[in-house]
């Protein structure tokens, strides 16, 4: 297993569509427990495999249950379901972060409740309803696989910030990453 770097907003892998995963074997698995070691590092709670340089619809999940139990997991092909969101925003519950963002928290209002059907690694139906922090997740990392990052869907009124950032930090040019474990970042 290896701890992969991170892409960081702005490479082109991060803003295209990913493409279905066809092929289940050896390197599949592979690039499933890299994705778990790297995002365990990081430490984050998901992982999409765009995030790692890979245009492929998969991606990893985990967290802890209410008795500190981690509900972990990997979505292939992914379909997801969700309810309409709330109107506002409901305070600091409603932050969001981003491993491609790093070190960066803003307000973003998501569904209460997803549903998800996918694959797992071994090409096995999964099929689960989720509210909460674990809706968010699975919306969060969905997100990625349509090229999406969660800072495309921030109010306007957090442009600025994003863009001064950006600036400050160097970020939106292709092929910039970060590597957990090895790489000190601003935050």
């Amino acid at each position: 297993m290896a701890i992969l770097p991170i892409r960081i907003a702005g490479d082109p892998v991060l803003h295209s569509p990913a493409a279905p995963v066809t092929s289940f074997d050896e390197s599949l698995h592979e690039l499933i427990s890299d994705m778990f070691e790297t995002m365990d590092a990081a430490p984050g709670v998901g992982l999409a495999a765009p995030q790692v340089g890979v245009g492929l619809r998969l991606f990893v999940y985990s967290y802890p249950d209410d008795d500190g139990i981690p509900w972990r997991g990997v979505a292939i092909n992914p379909e997801l379901w969700i309810t309409p969101a709330p109107a506002v925003a409901g305070g600091e519950d409603d932050e969001e972060g981003c491993l491609s963002f790093p070190g960066e928290r803003y307000p973003l209002v998501r569904s209460e409740h997803a549903r998800l059907r996918a694959v797992d690694g071994d090409n096995s139906p999964i099929d689960i309803a989720v509210s909460g922090w674990r809706a968010r997740i699975l919306q969060h990392e969905f997100d990625h696989l349509d090229g999406s990052l969660y800072l495309d869907r921030l109010d306007s009124q957090f442009d600025r910030s994003v863009l001064r950032t950006m600036r400050k930090r160097g970020w939106g040019r292709p092929e910039q990453a970060w590597t957990p474990g090895f790489d000190q970042l601003e935050g």
